[in-house]
């Protein structure tokens, strides 16, 4: 790397006078630059002397100054990595928000949150046909425009990507952005939105998806994209619907003494295409509540098939007392509760929403249930207890008459899931199981929220079916969100672990024995199992899933068989 920063530098310095300034934090680099005779010295900040200035990309206290001396002549050498921020500032984009963009963004560069593989590069030749985003994306324009034209899929893939990431940069104030913002507003109006759907699925790497990226980020730009939705047949809520012209105000527990962020139901939707304004005190507006539009949290961005948007939720940092909101596909309400939050009881207004079915075990009366289920058009609703919180269809749950015997099991379920955990009980955050037509990855996956397709809906609302079939895909996942670093042996126990919870869910609350709880724990199987691990030496890299488990089931058993 030294020749290509002294290359850098003295590019930087070509024919000008001054001298180079090396920020305090690079000590080393200034070494360097001296050892090869570079006038150089270390500076804490930007000063006027200077012809150019190096410094990392970590803060952006200077930022004025530094945009200044770069207009006027000057040279600067900046760098850093934006992922370490991005995982520290979950919901905000690094494109916006990490210093070294605020920086850059007017440049026309930014450093994206995304890591490498490492390994050999090599450098295009002139000849080489290298994707490039302002070339893709006038190419791109002339496909919509002119349908007969093709764009290499490839670059289809990357297009959609990238410019989503770019829609994520303000654009106020720099008007070569604004104007690519009014483009893209354009392109999109004139070739509408794919109706897609687990029916009409799009390729992920299809001019389709692309629209579908660039869609949704142009309109959390702040975009007005209702032209957009109108007449969009897709999962989310049909956008004839019009949302309710009086204010709702709901009440909420602000209080988190969990260990993450937890979502706060609302128990309102808000149609796609349209804005909601939500509005709080001036207490709360200081205390890093979010709102959030949607529950379906999986990225599909790189899913080779799409059944609906890559990303259809968004938040937005509720900063001030009042806020205007919206979302391209719609979706359920929350509030976003920060960790440690003490806000206790609180109110929260909401303007230009609709009410979703929403049945709290002990709170709400079977007669307020039927009432909603009957008159809700909200395509999605929950049943909600405190340790545990279903999102799925309005459609399946009109046929729920009373949802409170399938949630008073669920609680059971969720209190012999603490107590095998060693976790206080009732839960600090309730658990959510959100059902989804795509999810990124399995059949289902762990998580807050754990996410399921559609086809298990109706296992987790079936109390007759959880009893005689039992439930072992949810269970195993709530299994994964108790695994403990402490007490796991990664990789070989990640899938094994967990089932204990199920095991021990199926015979404690359902009273199924393990051997029908699932095909792999029939006896025959497991001494089969039992026979090859050990005929092959027990090697370790064959000690997993159904293997590793049956270790943990064996001191089951020499303690008579009892949990505990």
């Amino acid at each position: 790397m030294g020749p290509f920063l002294l290359n850098a530098v003295r590019w930087l310095a070509r024919g000008q006078t001054g001298k180079v300034g090396v920020n305090t934090r690079l000590k080393n680099l200034c070494a360097l630059l001296s050892e090869h005779g570079l006038k150089c010295s270390l500076e804490p900040h930007l000063t006027g002397d200077l012809c150019v200035y190096c410094c990392v990309a970590y803060s952006d206290k200077e930022a004025k100054q530094l945009q200044e001396f770069v207009a006027e002549g000057g040279g600067l050498l900046i760098g850093g990595q934006a992922w370490w921020w991005a995982s520290q500032n979950p919901g905000r984009s690094a494109l916006a928000g990490f210093p070294g963009n605020v920086i850059l963004n007017c440049f026309g560069l930014s450093i994206l949150a995304l890591t490498l593989h490492p390994g050999c590069f090599p450098v295009p030749t002139p000849e080489t046909r290298s994707y490039h985003f302002r070339k893709a994306l006038s190419e791109f324009q002339a496909v919509l425009n002119q349908g007969d034209r093709t764009l290499e899929k490839s670059w289809l893939a990357k297009v959609g990507v990238d410019g989503a990431a770019f829609l994520q940069i303000p654009a106020e104030g720099v008007p070569a952005y604004i104007s690519l913002h009014r483009l893209l507003r354009k392109m999109l109006c004139l070739s509408g939105l794919p109706a897609v759907s687990p029916e009409n699925p799009v390729a992920g790497d299809s001019c389709e998806a692309a629209v579908l990226c660039l869609a949704t980020e142009l309109a959390h730009s702040g975009t007005d994209c209702s032209q957009l939705v109108q007449g969009l047949g897709t999962w989310t809520c049909s956008s004839s619907l019009t949302p309710s012209e009086h204010p709702i105000t709901v009440e909420i527990c602000a209080s988190n003494p969990g260990n993450k962020d937890s979502w706060v139901s609302t128990g309102l939707y808000l149609i796609n295409g349209h804005n909601a304004e939500v509005s709080l005190s001036e207490a709360a507006a200081s205390a890093g509540l979010k709102v959030q539009i949607g529950c379906h949290t999986d990225d599909l961005t790189m899913a080779s098939k799409l059944s609906r948007a890559p990303v259809v939720t968004h938040q937005y940092c509720m900063d001030k007392p009042i806020r205007s909101v919206s979302c391209l596909w719609g979706g359920l309400l929350y509030i976003i509760v920060p960790k440690g939050s003490k806000l206790g009881p609180m109110s929260v207004t909401i303007k230009g929403a609709i009410p979703a079915p929403y049945y709290k075990l002990g709170k709400t009366s079977l007669e307020e249930w039927r009432s909603c289920i009957r008159e809700s058009s909200a395509p999605w609703g929950e049943l909600a207890t405190d340790n545990i919180i279903l999102t799925v269809p309005t459609a399946n749950l009109r046929a729920l008459e009373d949802p409170q015997p399938i949630l008073r099991l669920w609680d059971e379920m969720m209190q012999a899931i603490a107590r095998l955990a060693a976790q206080p009980f009732p839960f600090h955050c309730p658990e959510r199981i959100v059902a989804d037509v795509q999810i990124s990855a399995g059949w289902m996956h762990s998580g807050y929220p754990i996410m399921c397709h559609l086809e298990s809906v109706q296992e987790l609302i079936s109390e007759t079916g959880m009893r005689s079939r039992g439930l072992w895909g949810p269970i195993h996942e709530l299994g994964h969100n108790q695994q403990q670093h402490g007490w796991e042996f990664p990789p070989h126990t990640t899938e094994a672990t967990c089932n204990l919870w199920s095991v021990y869910v199926h015979e404690m609350v359902l009273g199924i024995p393990r051997a029908q709880a699932h095909p792999a724990l029939n006896p025959a199987k497991r001494e089969k199992r039992i026979t090859t691990h050990l005929g092959k030496g027990a090697p370790l890299h064959n000690w997993n899933v159904w293997t590793a488990l049956e270790t943990y089931l064996q001191v089951l058993s020499r303690n008579s068989g009892r949990w505990g």
